[in-house]
């Protein structure tokens, strides 16, 4: 298959066999990685579970039970008493109905008889809160036979269960009599999504939205009438989305063991919808895998899970750059895969001429989705469109997106590769791309040409991922949300923003960047949601922000980071006015100083001055980053306080900080607005109010980023 240059070369699958070492290296990696049913984990995680729970920690215990059933196997008899473990700790969340779903779970897998009592009661009590009077006596009916027929429960324990009996059928009873409204759970999965008017040539997009292109812009948006602040432009799912293992929010225990109690991402989201989860369903194929309810495991098991899942340890080594891509190429088919694939590297001089001819980053400011060149005759103008001008939100889009292959460093592109390489090996030797071809290629099942096919076909799945690799870098999108944590039953909740998913969104995708955006964004799940953040005349193109924000570094930083993993130069309406005026640089919010005698800002590189010439005083950049790092120790400490709820000890410190800060920090530095947040926090939790009004943090914009961007190199992950 012909291939233009500079588009890096994918081994042969002659060139898949490696080196013993090598193979003995790539399996310790994944061994570090388990994903795997393993009985001994799942009696851990639930032993742990059962700590946190005798601690309180009822949140903390659900999440270990929900390690504890995706490790245990099914039909194991660990698995009902995860399930059952967990319905107590969901019960005492009031998590009701899950609760009662969990109790089933544990029954049907073979709950022990002479424990059933306990969970039936625990079944009736949810039933009675839920005002589900008839349900609560049948179920207390049958918990009655039970203890009845029990010929070894006696004495205490046997009393014990009788009283509770009676005092729960003497609350179903008063229920019946004076009925109470049945509380109705709210689903906030879809919060905040808004319904537009259909544009037939932008899927998802309002009519507010056209779609655009000229030589030295390539593919853009344009506000097709005038857009008012807040106005919905865009409602997109994403094509393909992979959850991002994330931080660990709950510290681990202190005592070293072979499996890791912390909870992260993985165990809080479910990995097809990203909702947000607590009673998790497990795949019955591996530990990773979670999800919300049996209808997403069964869609993600038929789309992509099925080839993915005894691939857990290899994925989570490679990274989620390599998961993406195999999972975008499993959502799109083989067929379309191929044909695509074909239709890139049929014609060498054609693809050639497209790759150079087209306008890259250098030569299209602020332009990350490109197309793969000029429209062929009797197409579109607009390249990606259809001869109806319809530009479609699908793998030809993501497909189409510009992979830079000349712009990545050698590094880069050789561990792609690698990637993709190590990943091909396993499909073949676990005959797992004959699962995936046999959903559409039918030549692939005649038992005389499986060898040959499949290796033709596994070569063009490895091109495809390959390509989807390095189109990651610049069209990657990262997935947010807010995480409520360290709450602890405190006055004040601490929420943040943090990364849940990387994914692919073919229309966000047209947007290009400007340092000041007109757009914000939120996400709901998989989908994005685009809103004009200021007012947007007809005819003006529509911009984001692909992270570095005039509100949080200056000129020369931000261009050189677009630069770096962007591949362009910004040329927006921001840096040209900053670079073109006096200042020359707008503080960072990362690294201002300001003079300690005058409070002016300091300038230069290694050895820092007064920007006003009257004070002329001078000091080493090295002994204002100490000193930084110093106060940066100290807010943490008073941090740690605040979630110990030592308030006033938290507070008093918070106080010297910031007066500390005062002298040599920036009123812009980021570490000023964080320690006015933590002070409103403080003076919030003791219930000064006004104080706490006082000190509400006028640099919020400056702690939630209006759009995080991807930044990851193919072997890591993302954190």
């Amino acid at each position: 298959m012909a291939r233009p240059f500079p588009f890096p070369p994918l081994p042969s699958s002659d060139a898949l066999s490696r080196r013993p070492e090598d193979e003995a290296l790539l399996r310790a990696l994944c061994g570090r990685r388990g994903a795997g049913k393993e009985a001994a984990a799942a009696s851990f995680y639930r032993q742990a579970g059962n700590a946190r729970f005798r601690r309180g920690d009822f949140a903390a215990a659900a999440a270990l039970y929900s390690k504890a059933v995706s490790h245990a196997a099914p039909g194991s008899p660990e698995l009902p008493l995860c399930f059952a473990n967990r319905s107590a700790a969901l019960f005492r969340l009031q998590r009701l109905q899950v609760c009662l779903e969990d109790i089933e779970r544990a029954l049907a897998q073979g709950y022990p008889a002479r424990l059933q009592p306990k969970v039936l009661l625990r079944k009736a009590e949810c039933l009675l809160l839920l005002g589900r009077s008839g349900d609560a006596a049948e179920a207390l009916g049958v918990v009655e036979s039970q203890v009845a027929g029990d010929k070894g429960l006696m004495g205490a324990a046997c009393h014990t269960l009788l009283s509770q009996i009676e005092q729960l059928r003497a609350q179903a009873h008063e229920q019946e009599s004076d009925p109470a409204p049945v509380s109705v759970a709210l689903d906030k999965a879809w919060e905040g999504r808004v319904s537009l008017e259909q544009n037939s040539h932008l899927p998802g997009a309002s009519l507010s939205v056209r779609l655009s292109f000229d030589a030295s812009r390539g593919r853009h948006l344009v506000a097709a009438q005038d857009i008012l602040p807040g106005e919905s432009l865009l409602n997109e799912e994403a094509f393909v989305s992979v959850l991002n293992p994330g931080e660990q929010v709950l510290p681990p225990d202190s005592v070293e063991t072979t499996w890791d109690t912390s909870i992260t991402n993985e165990d809080l989201y479910c990995h097809h919808c990203l909702k947000q989860l607590l009673a998790s369903v497990p795949c019955r194929g591996c530990s990773y895998a979670k999800y919300c309810s049996q209808e997403c495991a069964q869609l993600a098991w038929e789309r992509y899970h099925r080839v993915e899942c005894s691939l857990g340890a290899l994925l989570l080594t490679l990274g989620v750059f390599c998961h993406v891509a195999l999972r975008t190429v499993l959502v799109a088919g083989f067929a379309e895969v191929s044909r695509l694939v074909k239709q890139a590297y049929g014609n060498d001089q054609e693809f050639h001429t497209a790759e150079t001819g087209r306008k890259y980053a250098d030569e299209t400011p602020n332009s990350r989705s490109g197309t793969e060149g000029p429209c062929e005759k009797g197409e579109s103008p607009i390249p990606g469109c259809d001869g109806r001008g319809q530009y479609q939100s699908s793998y030809q889009a993501v497909f189409h997106l510009v992979p830079h292959a000349e712009k990545h460093s050698p590094e880069h592109k050789f561990l792609c590769c690698l990637s993709v390489v190590a990943l091909c090996k396993k499909l073949q030797e676990a005959d797992l791309e004959a699962t995936f071809l046999g959903q559409d290629s039918p030549e692939s099942q005649h038992k005389g040409k499986v060898c040959e096919t499949v290796s033709a076909e596994l070569e063009i799945l490895g091109e495809a991922m390959l390509r989807h690799m390095l189109q990651l870098q610049c069209n990657a999108q990262a997935v947010t949300g807010i995480q409520e944590s360290g709450s602890g039953g405190g006055t004040v909740v601490n929420r943040e923003q943090v990364r849940l998913a990387t994914a692919f969104f073919p229309v966000l995708s047209l947007l290009n960047h400007s340092c000041n955006p007109s757009t914000s964004v939120m996400f709901s799940g998989t989908a994005v949601t685009v809103r004009a953040s200021q007012p947007i005349p007809r005819g003006q193109e529509i911009f984001h922000c692909y992270g570095p924000h005039r509100c949080r570094m200056g000129a020369a930083e931000r261009r050189q980071r677009l630069l770096s993993q962007y591949f362009f130069v910004c040329q927006c309406q921001a840096c040209q006015e900053e670079l073109g005026s006096d200042i020359t640089c707008i503080p960072s919010t990362t690294d201002a100083f300001c003079c300690p005698h005058c409070q002016a800002s300091m300038q230069g590189e290694d050895l820092l001055q007064c920007s006003t010439e009257a004070c002329a005083f001078a000091v080493s950049r090295d002994r204002l980053s100490g000193r930084l790092r110093d106060l940066q120790g100290r807010v943490g400490r008073a941090l740690e306080l605040l979630k110990d709820n030592k308030l006033e000890q938290a507070v008093e410190l918070l106080l010297m900080c910031l007066m500390d800060a005062e002298h040599f920090l920036s009123p812009k530095h980021m570490l000023m607005g964080e320690i006015e947040d933590h002070l409103a926090r403080g003076y919030a939790s003791l219930a000064q109010f006004p104080a706490a009004g006082d000190w509400l943090c006028d640099f919020e914009h400056l702690c939630f980023p209006l759009l995080y961007k991807e930044d990851e190199n193919p072997s890591s992950h993302v954190s």
